[in-house]
């Protein structure tokens, strides 16, 4: 089956809501294809295992989820608008990142049954909000020496090359809550202005030193921004209540010490959401996926670091050594017109299959 056909067929199966018609089209076609142990689990993963596991395991790991579409990429049936054209895809999901899961699915397909490891098939759940299907999968016990996340990778290091990430940041959300009380504003000084004590914390923010590190020789940079901010309630009241909604970039092993704006008087903060970066702890493993991009590739592939948080990294922070390598290319995904090209597609299994070749015995 070429990949572009099961892309297509991925792709006009509905999944922002619920997920589950899509991972059973994952699992049963992986039964039907494959001579796999196949399960689709209560979360809505679908995990598909080769060989004893006597040896190290090497998954390729996916997601079927996506964001809600827009309206013109549904029909008037509900079902997902596809379509094929110059050498894409289009349709929500295709880039973010069903593509990628069909040409792992054919990868996974074509491997020989390792004598020694174990090559897994995962595609998850829930990615989009908040790696909710990795996380329970983990919490289950799922667990894998080495992974092949196909996130988008292509076109880092220049356009239309499919690169190998070695890292990538996290997102820590939160928030700012300044509180203070209320008064006339024609008698200022009876009350406590929330917004100052705000504005004084978002200071202390502004203060901050963005936090970095090294990744095998790579520079890994975050960066900390108030997003938003909320107060007050009508024109002619100090305001009792202020919110700053803060975006932090992280990097492994390293926060901002955005708690210091507690220091101010009435201010505390909370953590909304955190997901954590990853980091590729094994040399010889980005190196050998690295060896089967520029295989599989005219151009010249290379380690890089991406900025988007993915399921890496929870998979890292449970000791799996991880790189990402996928077709979407930066500012396709989430998109109204997003694609994915089905030459890169193509590209993206020969990697898969190169590294599956390679890496497990």
């Amino acid at each position: 089956m070429h990949v572009a056909d099961l892309t297509e067929e991925l792709v006009a199966i509905p999944s922002h809501e619920d997920e589950s018609a899509a991972g059973e089209f994952v699992a049963s076609w992986l039964r039907d294809h494959t001579d796999a142990t196949v399960e689709h689990d209560a979360h809505g993963n679908v995990v598909a295992r080769k060989g004893s596991g006597d040896g190290d395991s090497l998954a390729l790991v996916g997601h079927h989820d996506v964001v809600p579409p827009d309206e013109s990429q549904v029909d008037a049936d509900g079902g997902y608008v596809v379509e094929r054209s110059d050498g894409r895809i289009y349709g929500r999901g295709s880039a973010d990142m069903k593509g990628s899961v069909a040409a792992a699915m054919l990868a996974f397909e074509a491997a020989d049954t390792p004598a020694e490891d174990e090559l897994v098939f995962v595609s998850f759940a829930g990615e989009e909000q908040g790696g909710v299907g990795c996380r329970a999968a983990i919490e289950d016990g799922f667990s894998v020496d080495y992974a092949v996340v196909g996130e988008g990778s292509t076109g880092y290091s220049a356009p239309g090359i499919t690169d190998v990430a070695v890292a990538h940041k996290g997102r820590r959300g939160s928030t700012i809550v300044a509180e203070g009380a209320a008064a006339h504003a024609s008698e200022p000084e009876a009350g406590a202005n929330a917004i100052y004590r705000a504005t004084e914390a978002v200071d202390v923010v502004r203060g901050l030193e963005f936090p970095s590190t090294g990744v095998l020789g790579h520079e890994v940079r975050g960066s900390v921004a108030v997003t938003e901010i909320d107060g007050g309630s009508a024109w002619n009241v100090i305001p009792e209540q202020c919110e700053a909604t803060v975006d932090e970039r992280t990097v492994p092993g390293e926060r901002a010490p955005l708690d210091r704006v507690e220091d101010t008087e009435g201010v505390s903060w909370r953590v909304d959401q955190d997901l954590p970066p990853m980091a590729c702890g094994d040399a010889d493993f980005a190196d050998a996926v690295l060896d089967s991009a520029t295989d599989a590739q005219d151009g010249a592939p290379e380690h890089v670091v991406k900025p988007h948080a993915t399921d890496a990294g929870w998979l890292a922070a449970e000791g799996t050594d991880c790189v990402v390598v996928g077709a979407a290319e930066p500012g396709e995904a989430h998109t109204a017109d997003e694609s994915v090209s089905v030459d890169v597609l193509e590209r993206c299994q020969r990697i898969y299959e190169g590294v599956a070749a390679s890496w497990v015995r």
